[in-house]
């Protein structure tokens, strides 16, 4: 497995890696960093990558310059190589929304880590940098994106997974019918009565860029993306709830 590096938006660097046996096709595997004078790694990949990852890391900054580690939720992918990180970069500490720090990162977590509160925005040196809680979308209580204001580029974690290689970057593709098809296979989308909201507010952000954790980043209209998926999860929550009525 080789892990790709490719900027796809000004100083944000997707790391991808295709992993071949966990879904038909192959399965993406995306950190992406985001370049300044602190700079900051969303999601950090499971802990048996951390070498490759790292060495991806070091063609765009030194490991050890990193200063903020962040992710979607608390999940091996996500936060695998969470303790691994902390320790190559010694002044790194962990940016996650309280919820997540106070169920789970505060212990797991090898140095203490730096709670956010809604709303608040971070300048890690060229870009602003804001958490945005959104519990269970796509799942986990303590789940949140990350919305780099300076470029508009919304880290998505979860949000649009495909199954399959992909470019580093699209533009204008159609993400729905892939995302649909992965819950199909991997149902792990959690459906609720705010599943929808909270991606219309998404949108609302008007994002330049989507940066897909298992997917390709795109470029194009992404707020109607997130609207069209929002109305997408919507007609699949109503039809359950009408399954369950009857």
């Amino acid at each position: 497995m080789q892990t790709s590096v490719h900027e796809i938006a000004d100083g944000v660097y997707r790391l991808s890696t295709c992993l071949p046996d966990v879904a038909p096709g192959g399965f993406l595997m995306n950190q992406y960093l985001v370049d300044g004078a602190e700079p900051l790694l969303f999601h950090t990949g499971p802990r048996r990558m951390f070498p490759q990852v790292c060495e991806a890391v070091a063609r765009v900054v030194p490991p050890q310059r990193l200063r903020w580690v962040s992710f979607g939720h608390v999940e091996s992918d996500e936060c695998g190589a969470m303790n691994e990180w902390l320790d190559a970069a010694p002044s790194s500490r962990v940016l996650f929304n309280l919820l997540g720090c106070r169920v789970s990162l505060d212990d797991l977590a090898d140095r203490t880590p730096e709670p956010v509160e809604e709303g608040d925005v971070r300048d890690i040196g060229g870009h602003r940098v804001r958490a945005i809680p959104t519990p269970h979308v796509p799942h986990g209580w303590e789940a949140q994106v990350l919305f780099d204001e300076t470029t508009r580029t919304l880290l998505c974690g979860d949000l649009f997974t495909r199954a399959g290689d992909a470019p580093a970057l699209v533009h204008d593709d159609d993400l729905i019918t892939p995302a649909l098809a992965a819950d199909d296979l991997f149902g792990a989308t959690c459906l609720t009565a705010t599943t929808a909201p909270t991606l219309r507010a998404l949108a609302d952000l008007q994002p330049r860029t989507l940066a897909l954790m298992h997917g390709p980043a795109f470029a194009g209209d992404c707020a109607a993306a997130l609207r069209d998926l929002a109305d997408a999860y919507e007609a699949r929550f109503l039809a359950s709830v009408r399954t369950v009525a009857a």
